[in-house]
């Protein structure tokens, strides 16, 4: 099964391809009547598929009880970092930060704070609706020098970088085991910088037991 952390418009877009592609899901959002319910009225999650009010505690136990295939992190948060920040009460590492932003092209960092560096190759203006994700960016028409994931990996690297993978224009989805992998690597560290990043959009949090 697959996993929608959050109901909001992009979580909307995420069900619909799911449903379509026949695979079973759950979203998890904390307001019943989010954009997923308000249009398709999904009965409550059964332990197969449907709708779950919950956050973050939820969403770790879906992780570990169901092995979900792929998670859509559709809500404004760093999810993977939220995720092993409940399961090892973990806080932010802001002193990382610094270490982190060095290591980063200036002209990409859109925001920095309470632990977290969020980056985009397209900083000051909106993208367009069901993007590609071109090698040049079809918004500021710069070509990009390499994949986000990959030069987040740059920044941090002793951290763990996940990649999000597109499935159709303008909607991607990690895979559950990704974040599963990284729990069992946390448990051998003090302190860790996780980062989630497509082609084109990161976001790297930094965070110590």
């Amino acid at each position: 099964m697959d996993l929608v952390y959050g109901g909001g418009k992009y979580g909307l877009e995420a069900v619909k391809w799911l449903i379509k592609e026949n695979r079973s899901f759950v979203v998890i959002d904390l307001d019943e009547n989010c954009a997923v319910q308000k249009e398709l009225h999904l009965k409550d999650f059964d332990g197969e598929s449907g709708f779950l009010k919950g956050g973050i505690k939820e969403a770790l136990d879906i992780l570990l009880s169901k092995k979900p295939e792929l998670i859509f992190p559709t809500a404004p948060i760093h999810l993977a970092a939220a995720i092993i920040k409940e399961f090892y009460e973990m806080k932010e590492w802001n002193e990382e930060i610094n270490c982190i932003l060095s290591g980063l092209p200036p002209k990409i960092i859109l925001s920095v704070g309470r632990g977290s560096v969020v980056v985009s190759y397209n900083r000051d203006y909106t993208c367009i609706e069901n993007c590609s994700a071109p090698d040049v960016c079809p918004v500021t028409k710069i070509r990009k020098p390499a994949p986000m994931y990959e030069l987040v990996g740059f920044a941090i690297p002793d951290g763990f970088v996940i990649r999000s993978e597109y499935l159709k224009p303008g909607l991607g989805a990690i895979k559950g085991e990704q974040i599963t992998k990284l729990i069992e690597i946390v448990k051998e560290r003090d302190n860790i910088a996780v980062a989630t990043a497509c082609r084109c959009h990161g976001v790297i949090t930094a965070l110590k037991k």
